[in-house]
């Protein structure tokens, strides 16, 4: 038995189609049927993880938020929210260069300083239909902060993660990055996630794309990058099957026997 970890965007789902591709369906039930669990591991909170109609029947458990919240059913495994003094650091930089971030609360997703590249990306290329740009950071007042997507490039990022002790940064897109309390990753996730399952590490096989699944790949027993996924992700996979509009993920099961 293992336990698979699967990214979202780009991994079971292709931003090509918005779907998750038919093999996959397939592979996943198959490995099911086999004595695998599956899990998800997304940079995505739960409230926009509206596009795995197809496998939610399947689905075991979840990493969300880069692993900052990461839950079994009804059952929390970890929360780790961003210090509050960081979060205004965040924020104040996006007041003051005009730039748009995400602020992701423990109920409530705010769009704070709303930019049309938030619709652009979310809306018309990741297909997210439930965000409501009139809410505002009073409607999260009181709720730990648990990730902060912010509309920066890699060298903005990089100067202002340089005052952000408490936090780490997960870029799965060139346009935002994904901010975190520094004790959240996907690998942590898995770690958190297989001592609340009971499993080894060793049967742990991890699935992505992108700069937000270097840690997970790293941790499990084996890193699985698509064939779409970026060089650096390639560069620490144990496998690169073919892409995810290939058949990527129903190929490395196979070829790792899963099915």
């Amino acid at each position: 038995m293992y336990a698979l970890f699967f990214d979202i965007d780009g991994t079971l789902v292709s931003f090509k189609t918005h779907q998750v591709p038919e093999s996959t369906v397939e592979a996943l039930t198959l490995a099911k049927e086999k004595g695998s669990k599956v899990y998800i591991s997304t940079g995505r909170p739960t409230k926009i993880i509206t596009n795995l109609h197809a496998i939610e029947h399947l689905i075991d458990g979840y990493i969300t938020i880069n692993g900052a919240y990461c839950y079994v059913g009804k059952e929390v495994v970890c929360c780790h929210p961003i210090p509050e003094k960081e979060v205004d650091i965040i924020l104040e930089d996006a007041r003051r260069k005009n730039k748009a971030c995400m602020v992701v609360g423990e109920t409530d997703i705010i769009l704070y300083n709303y930019q049309p590249i938030v619709h652009e990306i979310f809306y018309e290329q990741l297909d997210v239909k439930n965000l409501n740009p009139h809410l505002t950071l009073e409607d999260i007042k009181g709720q730990k902060i648990l990730q902060c997507t912010y509309f920066i490039d890699q060298e903005e990022e990089k100067a202002l993660m340089e005052g952000l002790p408490g936090c780490v940064s997960g870029r799965w897109h060139p346009q935002f990055t994904d901010i975190t309390a520094k004790e959240a990753d996907k690998g942590k996730g898995l770690l958190a996630m297989a001592s609340h399952e009971g499993f080894d590490i060793r049967h742990t096989m991890a699935f992505g794309d992108g700069g937000n699944d270097i840690a997970i790949l790293k941790q499990a027993g084996i890193g699985v990058a698509l064939g779409n996924a970026i060089p650096e992700l390639k560069k620490v996979a144990n496998y690169v099957t073919t892409s995810i509009d290939d058949h990527g993920i129903y190929h490395a099961l196979k070829h790792f026997g899963i099915i």
